[in-house]
């Protein structure tokens, strides 16, 4: 199922938030008009666990069938709530349509408590920030 979960022309969520508690991934998105462009894409976490770490990547598909063997990009892994950016340079994948989000979840100690993390996963496009500051 492919979604197009823009809330506004410079903002999409690829994984609007949500708390998991195992590996998973997230829903289709259209890139529709950001095909192609140079996005940031900001892993938002709002709860975590001690002693737990969440890795998140970001796939890319043409087609909406082929993934591909290796992710366009991919946080390190985080062990505590914040924000973190990585750049999106799709100008150097001009065919990607869609992208989705793959997240693992990982524990760093014997724990018996189930594991759980609330985040979200946004992209906007590179300076619309600053562009929509200065309007």
């Amino acid at each position: 199922m492919r979604h197009n979960t823009t809330i506004d022309r410079n903002l999409t969520y690829l994984v609007p938030e949500r708390i998991v508690t195992s590996d998973g991934t997230g829903p289709e998105v259209d890139l529709h008009l950001d095909q192609g462009k140079l996005l940031v894409a900001t892993l938002g976490i709002e709860c975590v666990a001690e002693h737990e770490s969440l890795l998140v990547s970001i796939w890319g598909s043409r087609d909406g069938s082929d993934w591909g063997l290796k992710p366009l990009v991919s946080f390190p892994p985080k062990y505590y709530c914040g924000l973190y950016s990585r750049l999106l340079n799709l100008a150097s994948f001009p065919e990607i349509r869609y992208l989705k989000v793959v997240w693992k979840l990982r524990r760093n100690a014997r724990r018996t408590r189930p594991m759980e993390f609330a985040f979200y996963v946004l992209a906007e496009e590179s300076g619309s920030r600053v562009s929509s500051a200065v309007a």
